[in-house]
């Protein structure tokens, strides 16, 4: 379904029904790889192992391998580099990040009779981090931002989208249309033309243009677990654990054209043959707090193998946004002597805008197998599944009501499927003291194929059209351990590759929208300290 078409539907619903979308979901859902420095360097595939701090937010049941009680912590030094690449241009942007990622106690009590063991733990982890910087230049385009919002605007009163001093009439919060339409009026991006209610872009078939975009985010998703489980028969190992995040993201991405020969409105009139620049801002902070239950069993038939079952439920955030968008444009009209009025210039905002929203996170499922040879070696393997298409969003209809946000569950169903994601771990025993670590991770993308070659258009909300959808991620880990009595030290070095795709608005009407290819690439050194007693 199209922006349009969404408009359409949305008619007797406020604007507040406009304040998330599909692609905000996706965003807002996603999670890392992090953990304690074995967990990280054994790929994660800790499902069928237990005995980490990480199991706290990962299987539960590796709570009940505990024999003792521990306490430990994690720090991270992350190198990142995010590139992106168009047909005219590469632009890479590099920063350094540090972490605390993972800081846990385990309490453990030994019991007489079926259950020997019995533990408690409390842990805090770093499960996503929204820390990035990129750039994106495209140095030809076949259209524009202006004729995109012109193409779902067509058929509004331009009544509707302007100020009316008069009658204290203010379009964002008097009407029900769309704010990106709203703003894109009153700083002449789009211009009525024609017929009744119709609208024009700034691009023409004689335009010339190129598009900038700067983003820069802030954020990390938190989470503090408190788990319980235990050991049955030495066969037997169960959990069950609680986590409460911490959500918090403050995002400004800037968008910005330069055109020649370009449609514009020079003060006065329409002209086709004009120069326009505009720079498109937006501003956004969203925080909140959800809980969530995961479960899990261990078991170990024999001494040498053990399977691992965990089920994470949704995420339940309630969430609150504050957003606003502004444009500073300028229109040179050349048969014009430059002066005062040319260019024709000037800044526009739009209001601020408050949301609560309600976001129900994919579910996961986990299932893994674990070997140990001897006292030497460890081998594992996890598969998780991810159910990004099962997720769901929810707007505040008057005081203290919650309704389905229809028209971005409808879409988080056409966009989205389920990510699969296998894990590997290998641990080599080289003396009682120092252990040899090894992982890989590989995700798959959970962006529907029609919506990534970009056969469908993608709606989004606010005054921001701009999405990335993320491609498959691969992990590759290796550590090395040191025990000394119940003292001991872990680190990790760990390469993450992810692709993507950026879009600055949505493909429409045959149109292909700037796009870019990024690629993040992570070096992450982690140290673990830790003792166990």
């Amino acid at each position: 379904m199209n922006k349009l078409l969404t408009i359409v539907a949305l008619s007797s619903l406020p604007a507040i029904a406009m304040a998330q979308s599909a692609p905000d979901a996706y965003n807002f859902s996603q999670t890392d790889m992090r953990g304690t420095a074995r967990f990280l360097s054994m790929g994660g595939a800790f499902t069928a192992l237990g005995g980490d701090l990480s199991c706290l937010n990962q299987n539960p049941a590796g709570i009940g391998v505990y024999r003792r009680s521990e306490i430990g912590a994690t720090l991270e030094i992350a190198p990142a580099k995010i590139s992106s690449s168009t047909v005219s241009n590469n632009i890479s942007k590099s920063n350094t990040y540090a972490y605390c990622n993972n800081f846990g106690y385990v309490g453990t009590v030994h019991l007489d009779g079926a259950m020997p063991t019995f533990s408690w733990g409390v842990s805090y982890n770093r499960i996503a981090s929204f820390d990035r910087d990129y750039s994106v230049y495209n140095g030809s385009t076949e259209t524009s931002l202006t004729n995109y919002i012109a193409s779902f605007t067509n058929g509004v009163d331009n009544s509707k989208l302007e100020f009316d001093n008069v009658n204290s009439y203010n379009p964002y919060y008097d009407s029900n249309e769309d704010w990106l339409s709203i703003l894109a009026y009153n700083s002449y991006l789009i211009n009525p033309s024609g017929g009744a209610n119709q609208y024009v872009g700034l691009a023409n078939n004689s335009t010339n243009g190129d598009a900038l975009t700067r983003v820069h985010e802030r954020g990390y998703v938190d989470e503090y677990a408190i788990d319980f489980g235990g050991n049955v028969e030495n066969c037997v190992y169960w959990g069950i654990g609680f986590g409460i995040t911490d959500f918090s993201l403050n995002q400004r991405v800037e968008y910005s054209e330069s055109m020649e020969n370009a449609t514009i409105y020079n003060g006065s009139t329409l002209i086709n043959n004009g120069d326009a620049g505009f720079n498109l801002t937006n501003h956004r902070v969203v925080t909140g707090t959800g809980l969530n239950i995961k479960a899990g069993v261990i078991f170990k038939p024999i001494q040498e193998f053990r399977i691992g079952i965990a089920v994470h439920t949704p995420t339940w955030y309630d969430m609150k946004q504050s957003s606003y968008g502004e444009v500073d444009y300028s229109y040179f009209d050349p048969n014009m002597a430059e002066g005062r009025d040319n260019p024709f210039q000037g800044n526009e905002y739009t209001d601020d805008a408050y949301y609560d929203f309600r976001l129900k996170s994919p579910w996961k499922l986990m299932v893994g197998g674990a070997c140990v040879i001897g006292n030497q070696a460890i081998l594992s393997f996890d598969y998780e599944r991810q159910a990004y298409n099962d997720m769901s969003l929810k707007y505040e209809d008057g005081w203290d009501s919650w309704v389905d946000n229809t028209w971005a569950n409808d879409h988080i169903k056409e966009y989205y499927k389920a990510s699969n994601i296998v894990r590997i771990g290998a641990e080599y025993r080289l003396t009682p003291s120092v252990s040899l670590r090894a992982g890989y991770a590989y995700s798959t993308t959970n962006v529907k194929e029609e919506v990534e070659n970009g056969a469908i258009e993608v709606a989004t909300a606010g005054t921001n059209p701009a999405y990335t959808l993320n491609k498959d991620t691969n992990q590759i880990s290796a550590g090395l351990g040191y025990r000394y009595q119940a003292f001991y030290i872990d680190a990790a070095y760990v390469y993450r590759n992810r692709k993507s795709t950026y879009h600055a608005y949505t493909n429409f009407n045959g149109y292909r929208a700037p796009q870019a290819d990024l690629t993040e690439i992570n070096h992450s050194i982690v140290l673990s300290l830790g003792f166990k007693f």
